[in-house]
């Protein structure tokens, strides 16, 4: 089976067993777009079964980032323009896709070197050999554009160690390389410098011969991560049963001295959730919690369509945040409703029973 899709945005190379995708679309910060998506599910789908690739390697073209994740700003357009159909398209083709990672039958290597976040994470995250680099930031920012954790990222999230999925859920903080590792979204820190000479092993192979041996050759000793130190008072606060509870909560840690001088502090978590929206961060909150009792990333992730109908469908704060964001970039949304108050008792199971038109998983 050969690759039939192709998009400039998109390279794909085979040589030496290694079949390499590597994002190209450096001034958006190698953001995906549906035809993009495409690409990559096509030359997955071609390489599976092919006996010159043994390999696949993710990578982005440029210094800034592997990806920003999804294009929103097209999103917002289809949105605005009353296309449900195309958001629809555009993440049920990238949830089929981040299955299609995770499960794959030869070993997927991702470098998630400088910004990885969202629909980045949905792709780097899955992989198999996840490496960072010092440039990596991570983080799943959805509830910035009151919306929710998606790609696969609630899944990811709910196995954090303690209540981190819920910090990091919740307040879209992002993370630098050791962080990443210790809350389980990477594997390995291995210097910028040293990814070529990453890439040039994986295709000569000769031994140690798996990728995660290969990778391990390059890979140094992490710095101690921040977020293990502030696992204390995150799993504290975190760990209550509402958004509200949680930022009284946090109230309360930031006037402890003990807390003060953290970073991350209670009182930057505070800050940051107080500006996220009361429907998305509800949602999120409970999202979460249901991911972590799923048998698997496929169940997360038709969870996850759900919600996203839901958001996309019914709920004016996705398309207002990213407005706010990233088309207006005033960075003033106005969130319906406004605060915790208002919300309807309900919001929780109406996100939750939305029902799609179609079947993610046949």
């Amino acid at each position: 089976m050969t690759v039939t899709r192709s998009d400039e945005r998109v390279l794909l190379h085979v040589e030496d067993g290694v079949g390499r995708i590597t994002l190209n679309r450096p001034e958006a910060l190698n953001a995906v777009d549906l035809p993009m998506l495409e690409v990559v599910t096509d030359a997955l789908e071609a390489w599976r079964e092919d006996s010159e690739v043994q390999i696949v390697l993710f990578d982005g073209v440029g210094d800034r980032g592997f990806s920003a994740g999804g294009d929103v700003r097209r999103i917002y357009e289809l949105l605005e323009g009353g296309d449900q159909a195309g958001p629809e398209a555009f993440f049920r083709t990238e949830y089929q896709m981040n299955a299609t990672i995770a499960e794959y039958p030869k070993p997927v290597v991702a470098f998630a070197d400088g910004v990885t976040m969202g629909g980045g994470i949905g792709m780097a995250g899955h992989a198999h050999v996840r490496v960072v680099t010092e440039t990596s930031k991570l983080a799943m920012p959805e509830t910035r554009i009151g919306f929710t954790p998606d790609a696969g990222g609630s899944w990811l999230l709910a196995h954090a160690p303690g209540r981190i999925g819920e910090y990091l859920a919740l307040t879209s903080a992002t993370m630098g390389p050791f962080d990443a590792i210790y809350a389980g979204f990477a594997d390995h820190y291995v210097p910028r410098g040293d990814l070529g000479a990453i890439r040039h092993a994986l295709a000569t192979r000769a031994d140690p011969s798996t990728p995660t041996e290969l990778v391990m050759l390059f890979d140094e000793t992490p710095d101690d991560s921040p977020l293990q130190a502030a696992r204390a008072w995150i799993d504290d606060a975190f760990a209550l049963d509402s958004v509200a509870a949680i930022r009284e909560r946090l109230r309360e840690l930031s006037e402890a001295p003990r807390w003060r001088d953290a970073d991350p502090s209670p009182a930057s978590a505070l800050a940051a959730l107080t500006q996220r929206p009361p429907v998305a961060t509800t949602v999120t909150l409970a999202a979460i919690r249901s991911s972590r009792a799923l048998p698997n990333l496929r169940a997360a992730l038709t969870q996850e369509y759900r919600l996203v109908g839901w958001f996309s469908e019914t709920q004016p704060d996705m398309r207002e945040g990213i407005r706010a964001q990233m088309i207006d970039k005033d960075h003033q949304p106005r969130w319906s409703p406004a605060t915790i108050e208002e919300l309807p008792e309900t919001i929780v199971g109406d996100a939750f029973t939305h029902q799609n038109l179609r079947a993610l998983f046949s």
